[in-house]
């Protein structure tokens, strides 16, 4: 009977196995084993009114507020906050953060609980009801027989797991084998009643077993652990199955979320132009060579470099013209010749001198002969400056240094730009209108990094250019980082006027499937997305064509952070 024993055993433990996990089958939960707990938030309570917004949150026997203007979400930090709590009236104090904390002992037992809250700003008070909801605490972990209970049915689980992903035919043909080998050797004993008994138990074991494996949509394993890695309470922001996007306060001020409220106004359509920036041409110039020469570095040794500040007047290279052979010869007949002409005349110069005073030659004569002496020392000492004096290439206006062709020893021929000085403070931006030209009115442009220019309208040309008309605008105050012949997009204002919504463009994001689309603040932690239909407006703002209604709280900063919320 030994052998008929132990094959029912084995059976039975194989039943066992399988019973045990059928018992977890699809659709139930019958163990003891708790289910780990999702991620919550800590327990809170909201409030508003048209000019506030109060959210109160209970953590470690402590309420903090944050109290925010309902229009544009900026934070209220100079407030007196008191409020009615179920053990008396308490006062919160403000905290760095900008919030105000009260304790609470109450806020750590289960229940719900009413909050009255006033708060007083600017001399007028306000009430908040809040109601807070504090949960139960999260059942213990098993532990003792339980756990281990537990821990048997993981490894039966797993050991599912493997069966199911691995090919079940080695095992068929095992099992059938198996069974053949025990019924035969139990028939060579001749005890039909045992063999029989173990081989009906080993074909339940191996029906069982499959059913209990194939239970989808369960997991039996490990609960302990789960229960242990279960997060509790906490304040992340996350993206609800909605589509809406949940911030706790405390996230909103760290990404400086600020909104507006949206008005129908009339406004002026615009026109986008293609412009670059360019220097004001009465603030700017450039330094050219009257005769060609080589260039030299002024008095000083060193040609001034990129973006040094000149003043007018200031000498920023020298140009020495060459002098051929030919020049060479000609100018030292010429120096023969004056220097002829000047011993003849300094000859009769001293003997007008000796006759004048005795009446033979006039006064008249004498001074024309001093006259002659002086025209031909002028024109001999001209001819010997020639090689001996460059000319000065001076600074026409003050400014910076924009460009510099200058090198010594440099050959410069009439009329090449060696040096442009433009003064960073006065620049303009033209513009190309290939459509009449617009109204005589101001006008923003947008940089490629996002940054907007306020420009005033300085005139339109009659002259096409490309089949365009240039407009040219100046740019109002001073502007770091600008450079000549840098392209912007100019926004032009046009007659046509109409009515609409104006938002910021940072207000504008593009949602997962490429439209376009705006974050409500519908509750003081909840943002709601809405797709939307957009114009350019000017170089700050867009217009609303539709999607949106007035009187809609719009996150006008921090929502390129707020769509990247999962």
């Amino acid at each position: 009977m030994r052998i008929p024993f132990r094959a029912a055993r084995a059976a039975l433990l194989a039943l066992a196995l399988g019973a045990g996990a059928a018992s977890a089958h699809e659709g139930h939960d019958h163990g003891d084993a708790p289910k780990a707990a999702p991620a919550t938030i800590t327990p809170r309570g909201t409030s508003s009114t048209d000019a506030l917004e109060l959210v109160a949150v209970a953590r470690n026997g402590q309420i903090t507020v944050f109290i925010d203007r309902a229009a544009t979400n900026e934070p209220v930090t100079a407030a007196q906050v008191e409020a009615e709590t179920p053990e008396g009236t308490a006062t919160a104090a403000p905290a760095p953060d900008g919030s105000y904390r009260l304790d609470a002992h109450w806020s750590e037992r289960p229940g719900a609980y009413d909050v009255l809250f006033t708060v007083t700003v600017d001399g007028a008070a306000e009430l908040f009801p809040v109601s807070l909801t504090v949960p139960e605490p999260p059942p213990a972990p098993p532990s003792g027989p339980a756990a281990a209970w537990h821990a048997g049915l993981a490894v039966a689980h797993d050991f599912r797991q493997h069966l199911r992903e691995a090919d079940p035919m080695p095992f068929l043909v095992g099992g059938a084998g198996f069974l053949l080998g025990i019924a035969a050797t139990l028939a060579f004993r001749r005890r039909p009643l045992v063999p029989a008994i173990a081989v009906l138990i080993l074909i339940a074991a191996f029906l069982a077993a499959p059913v209990a494996f194939a239970g989808e949509g369960h997991d039996h394993g490990a609960p302990q652990a789960a229960q242990m890695a279960a997060p509790g309470p906490q304040d992340l922001a996350q993206r609800l199955p909605d589509g809406s996007v949940f911030v706790p306060k405390p996230t909103q001020r760290v990404l400086s979320l600020r909104t507006l409220v949206t008005a129908e106004a009339p406004l002026s359509r615009t026109t986008e132009l293609p412009g670059r920036v360019v220097p004001d041409p009465n603030a700017s110039g450039v330094v050219q060579s009257s005769v060609g020469g080589r260039l030299s570095p002024p008095a000083s040794g060193l040609f001034p470099r990129l973006g040094t500040r000149v003043s007018k007047g200031d000498v920023l290279a020298t140009v020495t013209p060459p002098v051929q052979a030919v020049d060479v010869s000609d100018m030292r007949q010429r120096q023969g010749e004056l220097d002829q002409q000047i011993a003849i005349v300094e000859r009769r110069v001293e003997r007008y001198r000796k006759l004048a005073p005795g009446g033979a030659i006039s006064q008249v004569q004498l001074e024309e002969a001093q006259a002659e002496l002086k025209g031909l020392v002028d024109r001999r000492s001209a001819l010997d400056g020639v090689r001996a004096q460059p000319e000065s290439l001076t600074a026409p206006v003050s400014g910076i240094v924009a460009e510099a062709n200058a090198v010594a020893g440099k050959m410069a021929s009439p009329g090449a730009v060696v040096f442009q000085i433009v003064d960073p403070d006065r620049l303009w931006v033209e513009a190309l209108s290939f459509d009449a030209p617009a109204a005589a009115a101001d006008a923003t442009a947008r940089l490629a990094d996002g940054r907007v220019l306020s420009l005033a309208y300085m005139g339109a040309g009659l002259a096409d250019r490309s089949q365009a008309v240039p407009v040219q605008f100046a740019i109002r105050g001073t502007q770091a980082d600008l450079r000549t012949g840098q392209f912007v997009t100019v926004l032009a204002e046009t007659d046509a006027r109409q009515t609409g919504l104006a938002l910021p463009r940072t207000s504008v994001v593009r949602g997962g499937n490429g439209q376009s689309i705006v974050y409500e603040h519908t509750a003081p932690e909840r943002f709601e997305p809405r797709e939307v239909r957009v114009e350019p407006l000017d170089a700050s703002r867009v217009l609303v064509v539709s999607g949106l209604a007035p009187g809609r709280r719009i996150v006008a900063q921090g929502a390129e952070l707020l769509n990247q919320v999962r």
